[in-house]
Order: C-alpha cells, then sequence, then structure tokens
C-alpha cells in the first residue's frame, strides 16, 4: 500500500496591495481652525485699539525701534533691504501665481487652489481691510515708496503666505522641517528691511506676521477635503482622473 503524500503547506493569501502612503500635500494639524481664529482675531483686535487710541501701550517701543534703524540710503544693508522690498511687493504676488500655474501643469489643481487663496484672496479679506479700518500713519519719512496705512504690513503678510502653502504642498516631512527654517529667518529678514527701510512700525510687522499665519491655518484646515483627496492620487499616480 502506497503512503499517503504529506500534506503540502497551505499558501497564505496575498496581502491587500496598499498604496504607499504620500506627504504631499501635507495634511494640517489637528487644531488648525482654533489656532487660525486665534492668530487672525489678533491683529484685529489690535487694530481696533489703534483705531480708538492715539497713542498705544506699544508705541513707545516702535518709537525706540524705529530710532535704532539709524542708517544711510548708501549703505549696503539698505541695498539688501531694497531687494526684499522687491521681493514682498510685485513679487510677492507673482510667484504664488507662478507657483499655481506649475501645480495646475503636474495636475494638482487642489494645491494651486490652496495656493492662490492663501496669497491673493487673503490678502484682499484680511489685509487690505485691515489697513483702511486702521489707516495707520507710516513712520516719517519712508526710503521706498508706499501707500497709506501701515498696519498690517502686507509685505510680511505675503512673505509669511508663500513660505507657509511652499511647505504645505511642495515639501516632504524631512525637508519641510528645514524650509520652515528658512522660511522663517526669510520672514524675519522681511520684517527687519520693512522698520529699516522707515516703511513700517515693527508692531505692523508682527501684526503682519500674525495675519498671515492665521489665515494660511485657517484655509489649509478648510483646504482640507481637497487636499487629502490630492494626496491619495498623487500616491495612487491618478491625479488626471
Amino acid at each position: 500500500m502506497m503512503p499517503s503524500p504529506p500534506d503540502a503547506t497551505p499558501t497564505p493569501p496575498p496581502l491587500p496591495e496598499h498604496p504607499p502612503r504620500h506627504h504631499l500635500p501635507a495634511a494640517p494639524p489637528r487644531h488648525a481652525l482654533a489656532v487660525g481664529i486665534a492668530l487672525l482675531l489678533a491683529p484685529l483686535l489690535i487694530g481696533l485699539l489703534l483705531r480708538v487710541v492715539d497713542r498705544p501701550f506699544f508705541q513707545e517701543v516702535d518709537d525706540r525701534w524705529a530710532a535704532s534703524m539709524d542708517g544711510s540710503r548708501a549703505d549696503a544693508v539698505t541695498g539688501l533691504s531694497t531687494v526684499l522690498d522687491r521681493l514682498g511687493g510685485p513679487l510677492g504676488l507673482v510667484l504664488p501665481l507662478i507657483l499655481c500655474g506649475c501645480l495646475c501643469v503636474y495636475g494638482r489643481w487642489r494645491s494651486a487652489l490652496y495656493v492662490l487663496a492663501a496669497n491673493v484672496l487673503a490678502n484682499m479679506v484680511v489685509v487690505l481691510p485691515l489697513k483702511q479700518l486702521v489707516d495707520r500713519p507710516r513712520p516719517p519719512y519712508p526710503w521706498v515708496l508706499v501707500n497709506d496705512g501701515s498696519y498690517p504690513s502686507g509685505q510680511v503678510f505675503s512673505a509669511v503666505a508663500l513660505m507657509f502653502v511652499a511647505a504645505v504642498v511642495l515639501f516632504p516631512p524631512r525637508a519641510r522641517r528645514w524650509w520652515w527654517l528658512f522660511g522663517a529667518a526669510y520672514v524675519v529678514a522681511m520684517m527687519w528691511s520693512r522698520t529699516w527701510l522707515h516703511a513700517q512700525w515693527l508692531s505692523d510687522t508682527f501684526a503682519g506676521a500674525l495675519a498671515g499665519v492665521g489665515a494660511c491655518l485657517l484655509l489649509w484646515r478648510v483646504f482640507e477635503p481637497l487636499l487629502k483627496t490630492e494626496a491619495e492620487r498623487t500616491a495612487a499616480n491618478s491625479l488626471w482622473l
């Protein structure tokens, strides 16, 4: 009698295939909505204070800081400040539009909408109304061409918005950490340049930074469903579907 063959080892069922985890665009932090609203309320409340009080409690700090910016227009430092002024001025609007176009070329129109909203629409909805509401006079004798309304700083707002959205839509986690450091340094340089050129008060630049971060966080949370869909489609190589 022939022995029965040994039972074959059962083949385990194949594991389900999952698309690789993707980090572009990044997901917003848990409390992005609450923090964004709080950061937007702070410049609004300070603006209302400036509207009703001739000399706010922080004006002395503004005056001392402005007095310490005592360089000359021929300094090399002034040349660097002028470059930053150009970056925060016309190019501050052109660069986000270029980024939107590049994102759309690769099918990432959802990220492009977020970039457009944070850099262009938020500037129109947040900065311009605040400037008209507060109507704060600028420091005496600015060294560059400026418009009316010193508070808040639109140039600092634009710098924050550009650095912020680039971190969200362009950089994976490891590179994003370094980009945050670079972005923070760029924003601080922009804040310094606005005061060096006597174009704005120090408090104007802080208000612009707070408003920029707040607007970007709020919009990041609002656009979360679209950005999540894009991240999933990016992982599955189906952006154009």
